[in-house]
């Protein structure tokens, strides 16, 4: 974990940008880019972190792509986990 001691004893420890491992959804964009000779194309998902503050590129099927589309479409938040390269889909209030 990233991490900067502050300047005072006492002070704690204070994290740094690098130190959030799991960032909210903000935008995405799927991008197709073909290959030669009649082989399949590459499907790549782009993650757009916490408003920029990361950013992330995923080479993901095509079923996946068109599964992933309908699933980002149709969920208000959706969050990454940067270390396990996971995305988390929805939030629920625990007793909900």
């Amino acid at each position: 974990m990233a991490t900067k001691k502050t300047g005072n004893a006492g002070d704690g420890v204070r994290m740094t940008d690098d130190s959030l491992k799991v960032r909210q959804v903000t935008h995405y964009q799927f991008s197709w880019m073909a290959r030669d000779g009649g082989e399949d194309g590459i499907w790549t998902l782009q993650l757009v972190l916490d408003e920029g503050a990361w950013e992330e590129v995923l080479t993901v099927s095509a079923e996946d792509a068109d599964n992933l589309q309908d699933v980002l479409t149709n969920t208000s938040k959706v969050f990454y986990d940067i270390d396990r390269r996971v995305l988390m889909f929805g939030v629920t209030k625990a007793g909900d």
